[in-house]
């Protein structure tokens, strides 16, 4: 079923009277962002989405794209579905991460237009999609998507994606290698512990970087997966909230050198928050960090694989991602880009999709 963005102008209103009502936080001691999204900052957010961003103007440009809902494995999926031109085109599904939606793929979608079928959906229990009946492992979601490939007419396509996307297309890879043709990503899925005996030095380091990176970074993920819903009861009901809690990421994890406009307009960044408050999905999106302890083992990826490196795995040793997949057909190390590749570098992921997938048809 076709599907069109359009949010009742009550929903702008109770937003707008939510943004006038505003309380920040006194910043902690430190440099900015060191504690966090910087309040200063992030009261300059706020006072420009009252007062400067147009949701009526991003919702035209969302809606440029052709969007579907379908209901898919008893969950109703939404999805752009781009049909690009020439003959012998490659179908592809793109799927982002947390916390993005939809929308970090679609700077794509201009840049892949010949040569590939393009299906980009919203995970899950993010934006425009209802949550899983079930655990929402990536194995499962994996299960949705080779089920929505076939409801497009699709046999074999190619799957591509960071983060969460990564995972789901590993299990993609891993559950359907007779459909697959290849898998495109920037972080590669970690082997799990049964496949990490007698670490090279190289990637002894790499773990290392890893435990000394989340010891500091990762504590919004440890919330999310044990107390998920004590804090989506705050950031469900406050936009100021919501905004903190997902821009310190694009700050944090993007190729920006701590200054996070260098790579996201304002306007960016809050039509990703809007695509989580207008929905009020940012609860369930929580679910795959709930749900990882249910998540079976992941089996040794055999289709092709391609990685292009974002600076967050600078120092990723080859050998570490070849305990994950069998048959690496193209590698990169890292030069620029961070976590949300597909906003950050567009033309440099889309390069990277043509050359790779052209590897797999040869």
């Amino acid at each position: 079923m076709r599907f069109t963005i359009d949010v009742p102008q009550s929903v702008l209103d109770d937003l707008d009277a939510r943004l006038r009502r505003v309380r920040l936080p006194a910043a902690a001691p430190g440099a900015p962002w060191a504690a966090g999204t910087d309040p200063g900052y992030l009261g300059e957010l706020v006072e420009y989405w009252r007062t400067g961003y147009d949701w009526r103007a991003a919702e035209r440009r969302l809606n440029a794209h052709p969007q579907f809902v379908l209901e898919v494995a008893g969950t109703s999926i939404h999805f752009v579905h781009v049909r690009g031109r020439g003959v012998d085109r490659v179908p592809l599904i793109l799927t982002h991460g947390w916390p993005s939606t939809f929308a970090e793929m679609l700077p794509l979608v201009p840049l892949l237009a010949d040569g590939f079928d393009l299906v980009i959906p919203d995970l899950p229990g993010f934006g425009f999609s209802a949550p899983l009946r079930g655990p929402a492992t990536e194995a499962a979601i994996a299960d949705v998507w080779a089920a929505l490939m076939s409801r497009l007419g699709y046999d074999r396509f190619g799957a591509g994606g960071g983060d969460i996307g990564s995972g789901v297309s590993a299990w993609l890879g891993a559950r359907y290698p007779e459909r697959v043709i290849g898998i495109h990503t920037h972080h590669i899925k970690f082997p799990p512990a049964g496949r990490r005996g007698e670490l090279s030095t190289a990637e002894q380091a790499f773990v290392a970087k890893l435990a000394a990176k989340s010891s500091d970074d990762y504590g919004y993920g440890i919330i999310q997966a044990t107390r998920p819903d004590t804090l989506a009861a705050a950031l469900t009901d406050s936009p100021a909230g919501l905004a903190a809690w997902l821009v310190e990421k694009f700050q944090r994890w993007s190729d920006c050198a701590g200054q996070v406009e260098r790579r996201f307009s304002k306007d960016d960044l809050l039509t990703n928050v809007m695509l989580y408050w207008i929905t009020g999905s940012i609860g369930t999106s929580f679910r795959p960090y709930r749900d990882d302890e249910l998540a079976p083992e992941l089996p040794m990826v055999d289709v092709p694989v391609g990685v292009t490196m974002s600076v967050e795995d600078a120092g990723l040793p080859r050998e570490f991602a070849e305990r994950t997949y069998s048959d690496i057909r193209y590698w990169r190390e890292p030069t620029v880009g961070g976590h949300f590749f597909a906003q950050e570098e567009p033309e440099l992921l889309a390069d990277e999709l043509r050359l790779f997938f052209r590897l797999c048809r040869s």
